[in-house]
């Protein structure tokens, strides 16, 4: 510890900039995660849904969705998403769940969302993988 002392005093300007640069990562880190959508594990989707009676939206395409979705979720591929907001209206108030094949390409379609008014917007961490994975009910 007293080397690293020594190494901040010997190289003040070294020092300053890496101190910057932590506190700019620190910044962005914490910007990007205030915008990001709460993820849900399965077991809180399940809780959500039978609790508040949330709406649960799958984003994958008809023809994956046709071979196994959750009970209950509405399908809306990702690339029709824009135009349907408006079908998605009536559930404003509900917390609505957004689903993908596998948790990574539902960040943008809860952005889309949370721009449009909904404000209890979250996402399946794992997305259909991780209710595959632990051997949920899926309808076909």
């Amino acid at each position: 510890m007293n080397e690293f002392l020594q190494f901040a005093q010997g190289n003040m300007a070294l020092s300053s900039a890496w101190v910057i640069v932590a506190c700019m990562l620190v910044f962005i880190q914490m910007k990007l995660m205030a915008g990001a959508p709460k993820s849900v594990t399965t077991q809180m989707l399940t809780n959500m849904v039978n609790r508040e009676s949330a709406v649960i939206v799958d984003i994958r395409p008809q023809v994956e969705f046709n071979k196994g979705h959750i009970y209950g979720a509405i399908n809306i591929p990702m690339s029709q998403l824009k135009d349907k907001l408006n079908s998605l209206e009536k559930h404003k108030n509900k917390p609505i769940i957004m689903v993908c094949a596998n948790g990574i390409t539902v960040a943008g379609a809860c952005n889309m969302l949370k721009k449009s008014g909904m404000e209890q917007v979250h996402k399946l961490a794992g997305g259909m993988g991780s209710w595959v994975g632990d051997n949920l009910p899926v309808v076909k």
